[in-house]
């Protein structure tokens, strides 16, 4: 079954939204819209489809990528789900909780597949580890996103939490499977460096740390458990695992010596864009009528935690 579908907002991230819709098989882009006609005739150009407005494009799909800017999400995302058009809506979900609460619940009456664009859970890095995370005795979870500074809109988006920090969020809480029962946050004050410390129900210790006043770009989550180390580097999306073998004593010339061998492991994993894994995913869920991998409810839960971190720094 081809899904027609379109994009409303196609700045930075939702152009790239239209290129991944151009090139998937069983989706008929039917249009782009943007508050930027310019913008969007440009994108519609570029992808072989129409230019149209936000109203008239809803009237036409069956589905919809929505990269507004997230002050304008709640309204976009209500307005698709009283057409009838299943979303995917980008993180973070809504600028409130209770914006994004009286989204999901929309969507749910509706019976309107609502997805949530937290890409970080579809990079093959953050799958890998999935498969074997819960085999393991998780002690503590460790995230750093840091890079140099940006020219942003200043957008409630554009928070670091909430625009960098919540993609941390998201991934830790879906690893971790636990409630967060403390949270502790210091920043700088421009709050263009956060650091967070989190305590969950399940005693594993969370620490999460988001820049955009780093002269480096670092995207890397570590996880220690009691038989090893797992290194996570998104951008690279490669994994490591660093175990090491029980200790040992040696006679050599009548000397006892100490020897402890570590052992790094490098799991295969799958090189694929993590946008074309989420679009897919968003396709697959429509068609199939199945759960989303990232629902509304994980969308909310994202932007909570990101709320009390932000309200723990003041």
């Amino acid at each position: 079954m081809t899904v027609d579908v379109g994009v409303v907002g196609v700045g930075s991230m939702g152009r790239h939204h239209a290129r991944v819709y151009h090139e998937l098989p069983a989706v008929n882009l039917v249009g782009v819209a943007d508050e930027n006609a310019s913008t969007a005739a440009s994108v519609a150009t570029e992808y072989d489809t129409d230019a149209t407005t936000t109203t008239a494009l809803l009237e036409q799909v069956d589905a919809v990528s929505i990269a507004v800017p997230s002050r304008f999400h709640h309204e976009i995302g209500l307005q698709a789900i009283e057409a009838g058009v299943h979303a995917l809506v980008e993180k973070p979900m809504a600028p409130t909780i209770d914006a994004a609460r009286s989204l999901a619940d929309a969507a749910a009456s509706a019976g309107v597949t609502l997805q949530i664009g937290h890409i970080e859970r579809f990079n093959p890095a953050v799958i890998a580890v999935r498969e074997f995370v819960k085999d393991l005795d998780l002690i503590a979870v460790e995230a750093r996103r840091l890079g140099p500074p940006v020219e942003v809109d200043r957008d409630v988006s554009n928070d670091v939490v909430f625009d960098l920090m919540i993609h941390d969020i998201d991934v830790i809480m879906s690893l971790v499977g636990s409630e967060v029962r403390t949270v502790r946050a210091t920043g700088s004050p421009d709050r263009e460096y956060v650091n967070a410390s989190l305590q969950f129900d399940n005693d594993v210790v969370g620490s999460l740390t988001a820049s955009r006043v780093t002269q480096r770009k670092v995207r890397k989550l570590t996880l220690t458990a009691t038989e090893s180390l797992v290194t996570v580097d998104y951008s690279d999306r490669a994994v490591w695992i660093d175990r090491r073998t029980r200790p040992s004593y040696l006679t050599d010339d009548g000397d006892l010596r100490y020897r402890s061998e570590r052992v790094v492991e490098r799991p295969t994993v799958d090189n694929g864009e993590p946008l074309k894994k989420e679009i897919s995913a968003f396709i697959e869920a429509v068609q199939n009528g199945t759960t989303p991998l990232v629902t509304g409810e994980d969308g909310i839960a994202a932007l909570s935690l990101a709320t009390r971190i932000n309200e723990a720094m003041q």
